[in-house]
């Protein structure tokens, strides 16, 4: 047998601790790491707290702002809400004339419905409305209060015949002063009477009110004009190009084909059209978007708003 040496084992001794010391240096390095890997999770867990409740607080201010221009909207006297409603009838009508003008010179319906856009740009700016944009803030008063619904139809319903006095207006100047658009107003507006009372047209009265409700919160719930000016622009083109039964928009159309004397169908055909596409807007309008906002919001923030100062005093009021 051979025999180790003490060299031998010595050496062998002072490689082993060598390692270990090697360890040793390698855990304690690793232990600063752990520690800011911790800290960087708990920096990020914070920051991700901070964004919801930055969410939370956001939704609960637009909220709030949305219960305010509602109780405003729902005690205005008469003779403002029908001049408001008109004067929205007639920024549509802008947007129905520049529809007809692209789509006779382009045969274009993308790009004709990019140019009713201009209609939803003069109504957001001007701070007018249409009897679809109350299906959010008014509503959302009268159900988080529990209050009786007559002063909530009367906004509607003057307002849906300012939009119609408005907008009629409008297209009688419009088709009497601009010539060539008789055929292109005739293909337009035929298109709701064809569709007639059924599951298709009221499908999409049911989206034409989701469309429209959406764009008042979003637009209530932004400060920014431009982001204002971008949701109005991509309603009006959802609801022009496909097209939606919307039934302002839709009632314009109609009003143009008619005021050519040539149109294949009569007021009796309209106002069966625009009736059922109102049953549809007010569905998808409120409830949908507007019942599941209210959910979204939570019975917390609603029953905060029951007791603000604010409220409390004009429930007071009333």
């Amino acid at each position: 047998m051979q025999s180790t040496s003490p060299n031998a084992s010595a050496a062998s001794t002072s490689r082993a601790d060598a390692v270990a010391d090697t360890s040793d240096v390698s855990d304690a390095a690793d232990v600063p790491d752990a520690a800011e890997a911790i800290v960087a999770n708990e920096v990020e867990e914070r920051k991700a707290d901070a964004v919801e409740e930055s969410s939370d607080v956001h939704l609960s201010r637009a909220f709030h702002r949305s219960l305010i221009a509602g109780e405003e909207r729902l005690h205005r006297s008469l003779p403002n809400m029908l001049a408001t409603g008109m004067v929205g009838g007639m920024d549509v009508g802008i947007g129905v004339l520049a529809l007809l003008v692209v789509k006779e010179a382009t045969g274009s319906d993308m790009l004709a419905s990019l140019a009713f856009a201009s209609g939803f740009i003069m109504l957001t700016l001007a701070h007018s409305e249409l009897f679809t944009e109350n299906f959010m803030m008014p509503v959302t008063v009268v159900l988080t209060e529990r209050r009786d619904g007559l002063a909530l139809l009367r906004l509607w319903s003057s307002t849906l015949l300012g939009n119609w006095a408005g907008g009629a207006l409008l297209m009688g100047l419009v088709m009497a002063s601009v010539g060539g658009l008789d055929a292109t107003a005739v293909e337009v507006g035929r298109h709701y009477p064809e569709m007639g009372i059924g599951w298709v047209s009221f499908t999409g009265g049911v989206l034409g009110g989701v469309v429209i409700t959406l764009m008042t919160w979003v637009q209530r719930a932004n400060r920014d004009m431009l982001a204002k000016l971008l949701t109005a622009v991509v309603t009006a083109f959802l609801l022009a190009a496909p097209p939606l039964n919307h039934s302002v928009v839709g009632s314009l159309e109609m009003m143009a084909a008619l005021f050519t004397g040539s149109a294949p169908f009569g007021w009796l055909d309209t106002f069966g059209a625009v009736g059922w596409a109102i049953v549809g807007n007010i569905v998808g309008g409120v409830g949908l978007v507007t019942m599941l906002r209210l959910v979204q919001v939570g019975s917390q923030t609603i029953e905060a708003e029951q007791h603000h100062p604010d409220r409390a005093h004009q429930l007071g009021s009333d």
